[in-house]
């Protein structure tokens, strides 16, 4: 389901996406996408993929940003974040920065539900990080995308990523990504 998906998927939004590389493109001429190494199925790196919505140097001034985290653990969030472009802001707050994802699930790095990949750094910082979260593929949606998105705390992230692993099923699956259609939509929660 995941591969067939995915490979749909990318060729009906192909006009959306060369529509988002040349905003992207025109407007920073920086790299289109941003890669970044994710912590996958029992532990394994993967490249992750999304349209870069940040200023080129983005990582390098997270540093100088770090007193402004409005998140809670080890991950970094700020609701008006200086670092992210014109174009960026649009692309994050209609989720269509994450549309390369599709990539991964197609590659087989990710699937289309389950719990949001985390970085290395953000599970080394956080002592109770349960393992078993790590004992399933990353997805593209899950419980968090359709529950609030950044607005919620790392705990509740892991709380629900739990929960799916608890209750995973076709069914699960299914109701998650009928409701990704309304949270997508209404952007809650989405910066």
């Amino acid at each position: 389901m995941d591969i067939v998906f995915s490979f749909i998927a990318l060729l009906v939004l192909a006009p959306i996406l060369l529509v988002i590389v040349l905003s992207i493109w025109l407007t920073d001429r920086g790299p289109i996408i941003y890669r970044q190494k994710r912590v996958g199925m029992n532990g394994r790196l993967f490249t992750f993929y999304k349209f870069r919505s940040m200023v080129t140097n983005a990582d390098a001034l997270k540093t100088q940003l770090s007193t402004k985290n409005e998140a809670s653990g080890p991950i970094f969030k700020m609701k008006r974040d200086p670092r992210i472009t014109s174009v960026g802001r649009m692309l994050r707050k209609s989720s269509l920065d994450e549309l390369p994802q599709i990539w991964s699930v197609l590659k087989g790095d990710m699937t289309l539900v389950g719990p949001r990949p985390h970085l290395q750094s953000e599970i080394d910082a956080y002592p109770n990080y349960p393992k078993e979260r790590l004992s399933v593929t990353p997805g593209l949606l899950c419980f968090r995308e359709v529950s609030g998105r950044s607005s919620l705390s790392f705990e509740r992230w892991l709380e629900l990523d739990m929960k799916y692993i608890q209750m995973r099923s076709l069914r699960t699956d299914l109701s998650i990504l009928l409701r990704a259609i309304p949270a997508v939509l209404f952007a809650k929660g989405a910066y």
